[in-house]
């Protein structure tokens, strides 16, 4: 019997340590995949979305290590400790509105899977710097560690201070000293309804337009994990993505008209600043920014900060102050908002997670498999006892404590649309009234100064485009959709160059005559090789809205201005735009890529698209430089990322992000995204495993704090 007994023994203990080997060789095989296709994009696939995350640190370490850690230390207000003096302006504007510290009481509220998603995507910023010391500048090593407040920080400086409230704190600082304007954002975008879709699936574009440097940048990437899978990108250096798609559904932002960031105009008496009657003494506090000099010491400078009951003083003048009040900046889920919209399923889960009212500004355009198109006028809109969107666009009374706000509207006081007749919704930056047309929001039901009426603002060019498009096209397909999205017409070439042709039959002019039959034979387009668009463009910024016989109507959105009633003027502006043209160029019909030029690093490539002033959607900005003693026109501007997504029983998509997704002089990939873009084309999104492996460039296998490559090239 004991014999029988030691068998059994010996059998349990031989299982025991069977099962305990096998699970230890299970835990020790979970691991992470990253396949980097040949355009630079990650694909991650992980068994948990923490090891997802610290893998999507990694990986933008991997691709911009340096830009990201420039960024996090002027989230930190020590840039110009690390970098220098460029950075002081900055520096003071982060400590004026205490970002650092706002960011340090975020994280230490945080509890659970919201932790974790951060700590792990910091984890990872800091396992590859580790490893990878080569990739990291002097500079930015100063930087590291990076800590989950930076990443807290580098969001509110990016959304709320330079997307929310820069306009004002340049204006402030307008009326105080002299500066430079700062850039408006702009973006297309479009949904297409089951019912407007040729194939019957909703259709997404998603266009942002930014400019092609510094905090504007996106990266690409594609990330899974069990019940998570998302392709999209974000602002370079934030944790979660922010316009993106799943297998379900998906979302793209464009900026809004809101106003939530005001400027107060402060009387000075006695030392401080009225309010009510009274004289209140300001709030101030000193803060010394430490400066890196050429010689690698720092020098000390003890700045000042004031503020008022309406917030922080960006200046003085006179008897006058100047305070900034901006939204959101107290909002602590920002970045958990966005994971739960891509982990959403439905557009019930969707809204679950629009309606935690933690992104505090962008419109949002929404399709999903079911069919489903949705318009959001996104943000935390104050409420407010008075006064429409121009009044709280100026200065503000900053004598009145009753124009001070402190709540804002919920998700259902916000302009939207949902599954309109129309069949489909757009935006390009246009107020929330035009989200579809024929127009079904009225602006009268709602506060005035939650978007600026119909008659305060004109419909731009470009929007006026992007409705024009596609609103006699009934039946949509996927291939006239990114036609549409590539389409470099102007809009107002389609409006006046008709006018303008038979302004010149009217009052001849020989130059002019040499400039129509160049114009005649135009494609009205941007394209490389159109031919008559440098001289049209510059014949278009001459002249202003008084030419226009029809002026702008809030009753026919779409299709006003129209006509010139200065005929004759406008042959006069014609001649002289001839003669610029003939004077820098030497020809009249030169082509607009041979002017306008795509260039990054040594490769350049002809440009196409024109900016929104022309009502091109093909969106581009150019500007003059000298590269090796030649000048040009290069983009600076316009087209970031593009996807056009399509959700049927699969889900299929094409995208391009302009610029290439990697600023690390080692890591450039083979394929250049720029070509593409200069041949107006998209590439394919590799949307699963196999589609990714077959074009892979070299793959990372990653298990926390080890790492194995694998380069296939």
């Amino acid at each position: 019997m004991s014999h029988i007994f030691q068998m059994i023994s010996k059998i349990l203990v031989i299982l025991l340590i069977t099962i305990f080997f096998s699970c230890n060789q299970s835990d020790s095989n979970k691991h992470t995949e990253i396949i980097w296709d040949k355009w630079g994009v990650p694909h991650i696939y992980a068994e948990n979305e923490s090891d997802m995350y610290y893998a999507f640190g990694w990986a933008q370490m991997h691709n911009h290590a340096n830009h990201i850690l420039e960024m996090y230390a002027t989230a930190r207000g020590k840039a110009s400790e690390y970098y220098g003096r460029k950075h002081f302006r900055m520096d003071q504007i982060i400590h004026l509105f205490s970002i650092p510290d706002s960011a340090a009481a975020q994280y230490e509220r945080f509890t659970g899977e919201e932790k974790q998603i951060l700590v792990a995507f910091v984890n990872g910023i800091n396992d590859y710097a580790e490893k990878h010391p080569e990739d990291i500048s002097e500079s930015a090593k100063k930087v590291l560690p990076v800590t989950a407040i930076d990443v807290l920080a580098h969001g509110k400086r990016v959304i709320n201070i330079e997307f929310l409230g820069m306009r004002d704190i340049v204006t402030a600082y307008n009326e105080t000293k002299d500066s430079d304007s700062n850039i408006t954002p702009g973006s297309n975008s479009y949904a297409i309804a089951a019912s407007r879709s040729e194939s019957g699936n909703a259709m997404l574009v998603a266009n942002p337009h930014l400019p092609w440097s510094d905090f504007y940048l996106f990266f690409e990437a594609h990330l899974n994990a069990p019940n998570f899978k998302l392709y999209g990108v974000t602002l370079v250096g934030m944790p979660v993505l922010n316009i993106a798609f799943n297998e379900h559904l998906g979302w793209t932002h464009t900026v809004n008209t809101i106003d939530a960031s005001d400027r107060y105009e402060l009387t000075l008496q006695d030392n401080g600043y009225l309010l009510d009657g009274e004289t209140l003494p300001f709030e101030e506090k000193k803060v010394v920014i430490k400066v890196w000099q050429q010689d690698g010491t720092l020098e000390d400078h003890e700045v000042n900060l004031k503020y008022s009951e309406h917030g922080p003083i960006i200046g003085q003048k006179d008897n006058k102050a100047y305070a900034i009040k901006v939204a959101g900046l107290e909002n602590d889920s920002y970045y958990f908002q966005y994971h739960e919209m891509g982990k959403a399923k439905d557009i019930k889960e969707f809204e679950n997670a629009l309606q935690m009212m933690q992104i505090p500004m962008f419109n949002l355009v929404y399709a999903d498999k079911d069919g489903n198109i949705m318009y959001l006028f996104n943000g935390n809109v104050p409420v407010r006892e008075e006064g429409d969107w121009t009044f709280w666009r100026s200065n503000i009374d900053g004598t009145r404590s009753d124009l001070i706000w402190s709540d804002y509207h919920n998700y259902d006081d916000l302009p939207k649309i949902f599954n309109p007749e129309t069949g489909f919704v757009q935006n390009a930056n246009d107020a929330p009234w035009t989200a579809t047309y024929p127009v079904i929001l009225n602006s009268d039901d709602f506060p005035s100064y939650m978007s600026p009426k119909p008659q305060q603002l004109a419909t731009s060019f470009r929007a006026q485009r992007a409705i024009n498009m596609i609103k006699e096209d009934s039946s949509i397909t996927f291939r006239e959709l990114v036609d549409y999205k590539l389409n470099t017409g102007m809009e107002v070439a389609d409006r006046f160059l008709d006018d303008l042709l038979e302004a010149v039959k009217e009052y001849p002019d020989s130059l002019a005559n040499e400039a129509a039959s160049v114009l005649v034979k135009w494609d009205k387009s941007t394209n490389s090789d159109s031919r008559g668009a440098i001289l049209f463009a510059k014949w278009f910024d001459k002249i202003d809205n008084s030419m226009f016989t029809i002026p702008w109507s809030a009753d026919y959105p779409v299709s006003t201005p129209d006509g010139l009633s200065e005929k004759k003027l406008a042959v006069s502006l014609l001649v002289d735009a001839a003669k610029e043209v003939n004077d820098t160029y030497g020809s009249l019909d030169i082509a607009w890529g041979e002017v306008n030029r795509f260039i990054i690093g040594e490769k350049e490539f002809p440009g196409n698209g024109g900016k929104h002033d022309l009502g091109v959607f093909r969106t581009m900005y150019f500007q003059e430089r000298e590269i090796i003693s030649k000048t040009n026109n290069y983009a600076f501007n316009g087209d970031t990322y593009v996807a056009v997504v399509e959700f049927g029983d699969s889900v299929r998509a094409e995208v391009l992000l302009s610029y290439g997704n990697a600023t690390q002089s080692s890591h450039k990939f083979k394929e250049n995204q720029l070509e593409l873009l200069s041949q107006n084309k998209l590439r394919n999104a590799l949307l699963t495993k196999d589609d990714a492996l077959n074009n892979m460039a070299f793959k990372e296998t990653i298990i926390r704090n080890e790492e194995v490559n694998e380069d296939v090239e």
